[in-house]
């Protein structure tokens, strides 16, 4: 299976990992909660970046955190759903802190084994 790999992640190495589905199956709960000037832009980036992995500078990181953690508080996401998005839009915050590129890579589980 094919996961996503972002930078300034929890993890010791300063990543986090998510599975393809996961990311693209965002998109829904980002239509489905976020207002319709916000979402399409966010929408579209959960779709390009599960299909081929993308850098964000500094401002836009922060910009798809602050969309990200709404998506994470609102009430119909679900609690499982709402820590993953809660992970992601804190990593986007600390790339935007930190004045760094945040990427997201693509990554499969044979790349993984070989670590």
């Amino acid at each position: 299976m094919s996961h996503m790999v972002t930078s300034h992640g929890a993890d010791f190495f300063g990543q986090d990992r998510y599975p393809l589905p996961f990311v693209t199956g965002l998109a829904d709960y980002v239509a489905g909660v976020l207002p319709y000037d916000e979402r399409g832009p966010i929408v579209q980036i959960l779709k390009h970046a599960a299909a081929e992995g993308t850098e964000f500078t500094p401002d836009q990181a922060a910009a798809i955190g602050e969309a990200l953690m709404k998506v994470a508080r609102h009430r119909f996401t679900k609690p499982k759903v709402a820590a993953a998005v809660r992970l992601l839009a804190e990593a986007a915050a600390r790339a935007a802190a930190d004045a760094e590129t945040w990427t997201w890579t693509l990554t499969d589980d044979t790349e993984r084994a070989e670590r």
